[in-house]
C-alpha cells in the first residue's frame, strides 16, 4: 500500500500524521497526540481517576457503548453548556479539570473523538502498545517509553491532526508541537535513531518552547476554541509537563500509569 520508505523503518523513532500515518508506520508503542482536544481531555480524566474508553464521534452506538460499561457519555461541548444536569461532562478539558466534585462522582467515561479515538483503536488492531500524550504529560510519556526504547523497541509518534470540511487532513500545529515535547524529552534521556520527520517535529517544540501558552492560543484550533468560549481549555491544555500520567490503551480503555 506505502511506498518503499515511508514505514520509516530505518528508524527506531518515527513519527507521521493521522489515521493514515499511524498504519503506514507500526511500531512497538505508538503514541496518539491530539493537544486540543481528545488526549489532553483523556489525561485530565485520569488525573482524577476515571477510567476512560475512547469512542468513534461518529459512531451510532456510543449510548449503548457507555451503557455496556456502566460508564458515564461525555457529550459535545455545546450541548454540555445546553444542559442543566451538572454531571454531563464533555470533550472540554476544563469540564473536567475545573470541577474536582464532578469527575469525583465518575467512575467511567466514555470519551468521543473523531481522530484521537479512531486512530487508538487502529494502532491497537495492528498490534502497538497505545499510549495519549498531550503537552500536560509530554515528559511523562518520555520517562516512561525511554528505558523500554533502550532495550532495542521501537515507537511511532502520532499528531492526530483535524480535518477540513471535505474530510481531507488538516496537519495542526498543537499535534505537532505535543509529538515534538515527548520526542525532545527522549532526546534528552539519550535516546537516538529519530526519523527526520520525528526529529522536525522535535525541533519544532523546542523552537516554541519559550512561548507556548501564547502560541497555542494564537494557532488555528486555538482561536477556534477561544471564540467558540472555550479558552480554559486552551489554558488546560497548554499547562506543558503539569501531569504525570501515562495513558495506556488496554482492551477497550485508557488506564492510568505513572512512572
Amino acid at each position: 500500500m506505502f511506498k518503499h520508505g515511508h514505514d520509516q523503518s530505518a528508524h527506531r523513532v518515527r513519527c507521521e500524521w493521522g489515521p493514515t500515518g499511524a498504519v503506514a508506520i507500526p511500531a512497538d508503542h505508538a503514541v496518539v497526540v491530539d493537544v486540543l482536544s481528545f488526549t489532553t481531555t483523556l489525561t485530565v480524566a485520569l488525573e482524577h481517576g476515571i477510567e476512560v474508553f475512547p469512542y468513534s464521534w461518529k459512531g451510532a452506538g456510543a449510548a449503548q457503548h457507555a451503557l455496556r460499561h456502566a460508564a458515564t457519555l461525555a457529550v459535545g461541548r455545546f450541548e454540555a453548556l445546553s444542559r442543566a444536569d451538572a454531571r454531563h461532562v464533555s470533550l472540554s478539558p476544563a469540564s473536567i479539570a475545573a470541577s474536582r466534585g464532578l469527575a469525583g462522582g465518575i467512575e467511567r467515561l466514555v470519551l468521543p473523538s473523531p481522530n484521537g479515538s479512531t486512530i487508538a483503536f487502529a494502532l491497537a488492531e495492528a498490534g502497538a502498545g497505545v499510549l495519549g500524550a498531550c503537552l500536560r504529560n509530554a515528559d511523562a510519556v518520555a520517562a516512561w517509553l525511554a528505558p523500554r526504547l533502550s532495550e532495542g523497541t521501537t515507537c511511532a509518534l502520532i499528531p492526530a491532526g483535524e480535518r477540513w470540511p471535505d474530510d481531507s487532513l488538516r496537519p495542526a500545529i498543537e499535534d505537532l508541537w505535543g509529538a515534538g515535547a515527548v520526542l525532545a524529552g527522549l532526546v534528552d534521556r539519550g535516546v537516538e535513531g529519530l526519523s527526520p520527520e520525528a526529529r522536525a517535529a522535535e525541533q519544532a517544540f523546542r523552537a516554541v518552547r519559550p512561548s507556548l501558552p501564547g502560541e497555542l492560543a494564537a494557532c488555528a484550533s486555538g482561536v477556534e476554541l477561544i471564540e467558540a468560549g472555550f479558552s480554559d481549555d486552551v489554558v488546560v491544555a497548554g499547562q506543558l509537563d503539569a501531569s504525570d500520567v501515562v495513558p495506556l490503551l488496554v482492551g477497550e480503555s485508557f488506564t492510568a500509569v505513572r512512572h
